[in-house]
């Protein structure tokens, strides 16, 4: 036998009365409460993670700023672009600058033929539209996401990376003179300790 059960209905069953109104009602709102309480509390986690990489990135651009300004170097103000960059490309945030120090003193002695190329790209051939461009395209290729240039750079340390961009036979020491800067610059990110 089959009874309809409709929420705000009295259902009559036998000698027993079941008013659903109430007890229904009451499991509807508790159930919306728990729901907008768990939207709530995602919403606030999400917010709390946006404001931590958003302090991290700040710090980071500082740093580099911070070094650049320090040393009379022309890229002073872009540490933020080279920060958000490196992080769409999976590269160590101090990488970019650190090339651009080692290419051309940070923009003092940037590419003379070309325009915006602080970083020697395409051995000073390839002009930028940019600074900003400059930044996103090299980037972009260190980070092994230009189809053209993957088989270089693609799922590589930051070792391998420099050993391709300026290879050991032409600058024997260029890797760590490279990272000399990039220590100069910033302490690496910790690791994260797994705990149990």
């Amino acid at each position: 036998m089959f009874l309809p059960f409709v929420a705000g209905t009295t259902v009559p069953l036998g000698s027993i009365i079941l008013d659903t109104t109430k007890d229904t009602t009451q499991a509807v709102f508790t159930q919306k409460q728990n729901i907008e309480a768990s939207e709530i509390s995602a919403f606030n986690q999400v917010l709390a993670q946006i404001a931590e990489k958003e302090k991290d990135q700040k710090t980071k651009a500082e740093a580099i700023d911070s070094y650049f300004e320090s040393r009379d170097m022309p890229l002073f103000g872009m540490g933020m672009k080279m920060v958000q960059e490196a992080e769409k490309n999976d590269l160590d945030w101090r990488l970019l600058p650190a090339i651009a120090v080692r290419e051309s003193t940070g923009g003092k002695f940037a590419c003379k033929k070309v325009d915006n190329n602080p970083f020697g790209w395409g051995s000073c051939k390839i002009g930028f539209d940019s600074l900003d461009e400059a930044i996103e395209t090299v980037a972009m290729n260190l980070g092994g996401n230009n189809p053209n240039t993957e088989r270089h750079y693609a799922d590589k340390t930051t070792d391998q990376i420099l050993k391709a961009y300026n290879p050991p036979s032409i600058i024997p020491n260029y890797v760590k003179q490279v990272k000399s800067i990039m220590k100069a610059i910033g302490q690496e990110e910790p690791i994260e300790k797994i705990t149990t």
